[in-house]
């Protein structure tokens, strides 16, 4: 533990320097856990990103019903996810860039917010926030947990630490059973262990969510494949793919969603090169073309609206895939890789109930998508993998713990 401080401490310079160069005193008084608190007992969520953060809303809401006293403070890795949080307009709910992970800044957080639970999402795992938590009388829960065979040989290398900061786990529900075994290799207790869930099952669609008259007629949903959160190398087996689908089913139509939308203007090469006419989002171009190419932020629900199947990146690389789940909720036709870490157990479950087609290169991707060439298909397809992704008794058990461990 004392190395691990040593450490902390130095990289929170530079994450201090940063924002200070620049200027960004909002940013860099979360960091200090600063700013103003709200008055009244609290519950401290902590999530990365946005997919960690969207999975728990399920449970922000729940705690708000259990406990009509409590606030909820929320941190975020990133403003994208603190914009996602603050998006959603619910009261008691306060939003704020997560703070550095050092003795006198947590002890700070938990005294000015009157901290009763922490929970950490998936794999947000701060030794010093838990050892504080811990040691101030506060139960600290992971939701989501995930433990990859990588980073689990880190964690391995400092045995001490990850038995003392695991073994401060008050309640622990992971997301997938291999995730849980190496974490009670670690040193997670038995007692500490709930369900195995995986939270993004309970992700629900934007109730507001309708694509406008101009996208759904130039994207008419049977004839329009989505290929999301695209990684490098993705984009050139799904061109590969589309070219050779449409041989087939004139009319198709493409959209493609990276990952990181900062590699647009690459991907707009690459569309280029092959002879496609497509438009840019980030551009506002006119939308009537072949491919949507849909480079821009928070906008992933649109297309799975929009798209009739799925084919989801990360999946054809060491990158492990991308969620299931929310593709899924939308009732669309799942396409994926066979490069599935992240979300083993998920789409274990589809290939057992052959809900959704795993691919491995654009000659079998283009079969499938010439295979899911009807409303029928496509609706048979994502009504399996809806059945196939429930995991509601299991969601049931997670809400009832944490009715648990709110009222002591």
């Amino acid at each position: 533990m004392f190395l691990y401080r040593i450490l902390m401490t130095l990289a929170s310079v530079v994450l201090l320097v940063r924002p200070c160069l620049r200027g960004d005193w909002a940013l860099a008084s979360d960091r200090l856990g600063r700013g103003p608190a709200a008055s009244g007992p609290h519950l401290w969520l902590h999530a990365a990103s946005n997919g960690e953060l969207a999975s728990a809303r399920g449970l922000i809401e729940h705690v708000l019903t259990v406990r009509s006293d409590m606030g909820v403070l929320i941190t975020c890795n990133t403003a994208t996810a603190a914009t996602l949080a603050r998006s959603w307009g619910i009261s008691r709910l306060h939003v704020r860039l997560a703070p550095l992970d050092l003795g006198f800044i947590n002890r700070r957080m938990l005294r000015r917010w009157n901290i009763q639970l922490h929970i950490t999402m998936e794999s947000e795992l701060w030794p010093d926030r838990v050892i504080r938590c811990a040691a101030a009388g506060i139960p600290v829960a992971i939701f989501g947990a995930r433990l990859t065979k990588r980073t689990a040989r880190g964690w391995a290398r400092f045995g001490g630490l990850a038995r003392k900061v695991l073994g401060r786990i008050s309640y622990l529900s992971a997301q997938d059973s291999r995730s849980l075994a190496r974490l009670r290799a670690l040193g997670l207790r038995a007692s500490a262990v709930g369900p195995v869930l995986d939270l993004k099952a309970s992700y629900t669609p934007p109730q507001d969510l309708t694509p406008d008259a101009t996208l759904r007629a130039c994207f008419p949903r049977a004839q329009t494949w989505l290929a999301a959160s695209t990684h490098p190398g993705d984009e050139a087996v799904v061109i590969a793919a589309h070219l050779a689908a449409r041989a087939v089913r004139p009319g198709l139509r493409l959209i493609i969603a990276p990952r990181h939308p900062a590699r647009g203007a690459g991907i707009a090469e690459a569309l280029t090169a092959a002879g496609l006419k497509f438009a840019q989002r980030s551009r506002s171009d006119a939308i009537d073309k072949e491919v949507l190419l849909a480079d821009t932020m928070g906008e992933m629900a649109l297309w799975y609206a929009v798209a009739g199947t799925v084919f989801i990146g990360g999946t054809l690389s060491d990158r492990g895939g991308h969620t299931p789940y929310e593709p899924s909720a939308f009732g669309a036709a799942l396409i994926h890789g066979p490069d599935v870490d992240n979300f083993s157990s998920a789409f274990g479950r589809l290939q057992r109930a052959r809900a959704s087609i795993c691919i491995g290169n654009a000659e079998e991707l283009a079969k499938a998508l010439c295979d899911l060439d009807t409303t029928a298909s496509q609706a048979e397809f994502g009504a399996a993998a809806r059945a196939a992704l429930m995991q509601g008794d299991a969601l049931k058990k997670v809400k009832a713990d944490l009715g648990h461990l709110l009222t002591g």
